[in-house]
């Protein structure tokens, strides 16, 4: 499948299982500005795939907020959890290939191995690739002995490369649960929603190997990325509901609006105060320069309750 032709698409993709936070916001503002500044399209995705996790209410009262921000996205909203027959379908075919194998290894099994840790975590030895176990109520591990080295350029970061084998090791594609994992689900709703360019957080850099390496087993098109540097709290911890980021308050988007900007190193002069929220990102659109996130110290710390 390849992307329309002269078409950016963007896309955000927040996870229902608690509101948005600032750091939420400075990736919104960015792959908004990025894809609408090359007059593209912008997506919106909600990933609500690890079900268990997922909040009541959440998806409604994150696109309530994204609007009171002024962002406006195109086509419908899509819903990871309504798409599990697509993603068991293209799992089906790396079950094909036979490069996918049942792995019945506990946490706790594997912490009592010789075990390595990479950017992802720990790195899964392969102690389960050749039993040939059923199917079926397991988790199912990818084969990564053949992935090699994948490489590629970041606007931001440069060149990254990784050894899928040996310094990520044998991802989970299913997990025991049943629930698909994202690593799977992303890299089929990058590509049939024809996304060419993904804006996101610096947390998901070493991701996006694994993700490449299976985008090229489906035969999809690479993406263009852009990953934005982490914005941390007084701590030097990154924004997250883990590290008890502040919820985003629609009370003043402008000044919210305005902070992200300035934390993305754009410009904001001082009458943008005055301006409604869809007209400070028409603004920050025309005047969108992601070369100037690269002189910017982005992953300096913020209060996000100011």
């Amino acid at each position: 499948m390849q992307p329309s032709v002269g078409i950016t698409t963007g896309r955000f993709a927040p996870t229902p299982s608690g509101p948005l936070h600032f750091g939420s916001l400075v990736t919104a503002v960015a792959s908004y500005c990025h894809a609408k500044s090359m007059k593209g399209k912008w997506l919106v995705r909600i990933e609500d795939l690890d079900t268990p996790r997922v909040t009541t209410g959440a998806a409604d009262d994150i696109l309530l907020a994204i609007e009171a921000f002024g962002f406006e996205w195109d086509d419908d909203v899509l819903y990871q959890s309504q798409r599990f027959q697509i993603y068991q379908g293209y799992l089906d075919e790396l079950i094909q290939l036979g490069i996918v194998y049942g792995c019945n290894c506990s946490r706790k099994k594997l912490l009592e191995k010789p075990h390595h840790t990479g950017p992802l975590g720990t790195i899964y030895g392969g102690y389960c690739r050749h039993k040939h176990q059923q199917l079926n109520n397991i988790k199912l591990r990818l084969n990564t002995e053949q992935a090699g080295k994948i490489e590629f350029t970041d606007q931001y970061y440069g060149t990254i490369n990784r050894d899928i084998d040996s310094e990520i090791g044998d991802i989970i594609l299913k997990r025991q649960d049943g629930i698909y994992a994202y690593h799977l689900a992303v890299v089929i709703d990058d590509a049939l929603q024809q996304v060419n360019y993904i804006v996101r957080g610096a947390d998901l850099i070493d991701a996006t190997c694994v993700h490449l390496y299976l985008n090229r087993l489906f035969g999809f098109p690479d993406a263009q990325y852009l990953h934005v540097p982490l914005v941390k709290n007084k701590y030097g911890e990154k924004l997250s509901k883990q590290s008890g980021a502040t919820a985003l308050s629609v009370e003043n988007p402008e000044k919210l609006l305005l902070k992200a900007l300035h934390i993305l190193g754009q410009n904001t002069p001082a009458e943008l105060s005055t301006y409604k929220p869809v007209e400070i990102l028409q603004y920050a659109i025309t005047h969108w320069d992601s070369k100037k996130i690269l002189n910017h110290s982005a992953n300096s710390s913020v209060n996000d309750t100011d």
